[in-house]
C-alpha cells in the first residue's frame, strides 16, 4: 500500500520523543516491605544511555565551612550549570545510595517541551545525587528537591524518582514550570505496604489523594497553574497529573508503560490485584494487552499492583533482564531477531518501508545500559549494616549484581570512576568485559546467552542466599559488641563503627574484584567454546574433549544451526537459488 496510516504517522513521531531523543530510557522497580522477601524496600534502577558510562558514584561523608560553593554539573552533557551554597554536612553516598539507607533512581519522561527551563542550575542527575548527601530519608529527600528547584531553577524535562528508605517506599511524578517559573509542578504518593510500582519513561500518576499529607505530597499551586495554562479544566478533586503534563501517546505506551507492565506481570504471576474505589480488584496482565500494544490508550495500567507472593531481591534482577519473552512483545520469536533468536533491535527504534513506518520492541533489559542496580533498604538491620546496592554495568541480561554496603569506605577498582570511559578502554573495567561478554552473545544468542546466564545464576543466588547473608551476621555482632560498649561510654562524634565498615568494605571489594576477574576468565571461555559458530563438547568436569592423538584438537563439535523462523524467511526469499533438490 502507498501512503501511511494515521498511526504509523504518531507511532514514529511518538517513538523519536520516547526513545530517540532522550539521553536516557530507564526503567525502575519499587518493592515495599511487606511485599519483599525479607522485610526490606527495594528500588531497581537501569541508567540506560548510548553515551553514559557504567561505574559506581561514591561520595563521603564530609563537613564543610561556611560559604563553600557546590559547582553543579549536568550529569547527562558534564555542561557546568552553576552553583549553589553547600551545606554544613553531607552524608555518605555509594551509587544511587546512601548511607542511612536511602535509596534515589529515576526515568525520563520528557512531558511538554515549554516547561523547560533552559536557564535552571538544577538538573535531575543533580538532585538525585545532591538529595541523597544532604537527605536520610525519603520524606526528607522530597523536601531538598522541591527546595533545591524552587530555589535555583529546574533544569530537565519530566522525571518520575522512586525514593524509598528503610521504612517508606515513594513514587514522585515531577515537571519544571518553564523558564517564568521557578519550580516544579509536582506529586509523590507513597507505595502502600504490601504493593509494588514500576515506572518506565512515562508520567505514572494520574489522580491523587488531596487531603492525605500522610501518604501523598504534591504541589500546591500546580492545579491552578495547569488551568492557567490550559492543560486543565474540571474540578480540583479530578485533576489529573499525567494528562496535565505528560500525556500518554502511543509511544507513552508501547515503549514505555509496556516495560512496567512487564515488570508486574513478571513480579506477580500475571495477575494484577490492587485497589480501585476502596475494592480489590484482580484482573489478568492481559487485559492490557490492548494498552501496552498502542491501541487502546484509555486503559492505564494500575500505579501499584500486589504480588501474591513475597519477592526476592534475585526476582528483581531477573525482572530486570526481561525481553518480553512469553508475551505478545516476545522480541526473541519473529524475524527480526534473526537466525539465532537475538532480543535486541539496534537503533533507531522505528523504521519506514514503502510507505509505511514501523516499531522495534523496547524492553527492560537493553544493550544500552551503563549500569544497573537493584537497591535495599533493610528495616530489620542498623543504617551501618543494612544498606546494600547489588550494583552492575552494562546489559542486565548478560551481567552480574555484586553486593556494595552502601557504608563501604572504597568502591572496587573495577567500578571506580575514571577507570575507563565510553572513549577509552579498561582492561581493569567491569562495564568493558561486560560488553565484551554481551557483544560475544549477541552474536549468537540463544547458543551462548545461557552459559551466560548459568554462571550470573550461580554467584547471584549464592551471594542473595547465603554468603551476604553470612556476611550480615558477621558484621551485625560486631556491631551489636561495638554498640554495648559505645553506649555504656556515651556516643559522641567518634567514629565507633569503623570497624564495622571495615568488614564491609573489604567484603564489597574483595567480592566484586573476585567476580570481575572470574567474567574476564568466562569471557575468555566462550570465545573458545563458541569461536566461528562452533560448539565445542566439554567433558563433565568442565574441560574440553579433544581427540585421542592431540589435546588441542577438540572432538564432539556441533553446528546447532538456525531457527525455524529464520529457516522459513530464508526459504521465501531465496529459496529457489539456495535449494539443492
Amino acid at each position: 500500500m502507498t501512503g501511511r496510516s494515521t498511526i504509523s504517522l504518531l507511532l514514529a513521531a511518538a517513538l523519536l520523543l520516547a526513545g530517540g531523543l532522550r539521553s536516557k530510557a530507564c526503567t525502575n522497580i519499587i518493592v515495599t516491605r511487606g511485599a519483599s522477601a525479607d522485610n526490606s524496600n527495594m528500588v531497581s534502577y537501569a541508567a540506560d544511555s548510548h553515551t553514559l558510562y557504567g561505574e559506581l558514584y561514591y561520595h563521603p561523608a564530609a563537613l564543610w565551612k561556611q560559604g563553600t560553593m557546590l559547582e553543579v554539573v549536568d550529569w547527562d552533557t558534564h555542561r557546568p550549570l552553576g552553583s549553589i551554597p553547600q551545606v554544613a554536612r553531607t552524608y555518605k553516598t555509594v551509587g544511587n545510595m546512601n548511607e542511612y539507607q536511602l535509596i534515589i533512581g529515576e526515568t525520563t519522561w520528557g512531558g511538554r517541551r515549554e516547561l523547560r527551563d533552559p536557564n535552571g542550575v538544577m538538573d535531575y542527575g543533580s538532585l538525585i545525587y545532591i538529595a541523597l548527601q544532604r537527605a536520610r530519608t525519603a520524606r526528607e529527600a522530597i523536601q531538598v528537591i522541591v527546595d533545591l528547584a524552587k530555589e535555583f531553577g529546574y533544569a530537565s524535562s519530566g522525571e518520575t524518582f522512586s525514593i524509598a528508605d528503610k521504612d517508606e517506599a515513594w513514587v514522585m511524578d515531577l515537571v519544571g514550570k518553564g523558564s517564568e517559573v521557578k519550580g516544579l509542578a509536582y506529586v509523590a504518593i507513597k507505595v502502600p505496604d504490601g504493593y509494588i510500582c514500576s515506572h518506565a519513561n512515562q508520567a505514572r500518576v494520574q489522580t491523587f489523594p488531596q487531603n492525605d499529607p500522610e501518604n501523598c505530597v504534591f504541589d500546591p499551586d500546580m492545579i491552578a497553574f495547569a488551568r492557567e495554562k490550559g492543560w486543565f479544566s474540571g474540578k480540583d478533586e479530578d485533576f489529573d497529573f499525567t494528562a496535565a503534563f505528560g500525556p500518554v501517546d502511543f509511544g507513552g505506551a508501547r515503549a514505555c508503560d509496556a516495560r512496567a507492565w512487564s515488570a508486574f506481570n513478571i513480579l506477580t504471576g500475571g495477575e494484577f490485584a490492587y485497589e480501585k474505589d476502596g475494592k480489590m480488584v484482580t484482573e489478568p496482565a492481559s487485559a492490557y494487552h490492548d494498552y501496552i500494544m498502542g491501541k487502546d490508550l484509555s486503559r492505564r495500567l494500575p500505579l501499584f499492583v500486589k504480588p501474591s507472593k513475597k519477592i526476592t531481591v534475585k526476582d528483581v534482577a531477573d525482572a530486570m533482564r526481561d525481553h518480553f519473552e512469553g508475551t505478545p512483545l516476545d522480541m526473541t520469536t519473529d524475524i527480526g531477531a534473526g537466525g539465532n533468536a537475538l532480543p535486541y533491535r539496534w537503533r533507531p527504534m522505528s523504521f519506514e518501508k514503502d510507505g509505511w513506518s514501523y516499531v522495534n520492541e523496547r524492553a527492560i533489559a537493553t544493550q544500552q545500559t551503563g549500569f544497573w542496580f537493584v537497591a535495599q533498604a533493610r528495616h530489620d538491620l542498623p543504617d551501618v549494616v543494612g544498606g546494600i546496592i547489588w550494583f552492575g554495568t552494562d546489559d542486565a541480561a548478560t551481567s552480574y549484581l555484586t553486593p556494595i554496603y552502601s557504608n563501604t569506605n572504597e568502591v572496587p577498582e573495577c567500578f571506580r570512576e575514571g577507570n575507563g570511559s565510553m572513549l577509552e578502554y579498561s582492561k581493569t573495567s567491569s562495564f568493558w568485559i561486560n560488553n565484551r561478554v554481551a557483544n560475544d552473545c549477541y552474536k549468537a544468542y540463544n547458543i551462548m546467552a545461557p552459559t551466560v546466564r548459568e554462571a550470573i545464576d550461580k554467584f547471584e543466588n549464592e551471594q542473595i542466599f547465603t554468603k551476604v547473608a553470612e556476611m550480615d551476621a558477621k558484621a551485625l555482632a560486631a556491631y551489636n559488641s561495638i554498640y554495648q560498649k559505645a553506649e555504656s561510654k556515651g556516643l559522641d562524634s567518634k567514629d565507633w563503627f569503623a570497624p564495622v565498615k571495615k568488614m564491609l568494605t573489604d567484603y564489597s571489594v574483595s567480592t566484586a574484584q573476585r567476580q570481575f576477574w572470574d567474567w574476564v576468565a568466562l569471557e575468555e571461555f566462550i570465545t573458545v567454546k563458541f569461536v566461528d559458530g562452533n560448539v565445542k563438547a566439554q567433558n563433565e568436569d568442565g574441560s574440553f574433549k579433544h581427540s585421542k592423538y592431540h589435546d588441542g584438537t577438540p572432538s564432539g563439535i556441533t553446528n546447532p544451526g538456525y531457527t525455524e523462523k529464520w529457516k522459513e524467511a530464508v526459504i521465501k526469499d531465496h529459496g529457489d537459488v539456495i535449494r539443492s533438490r
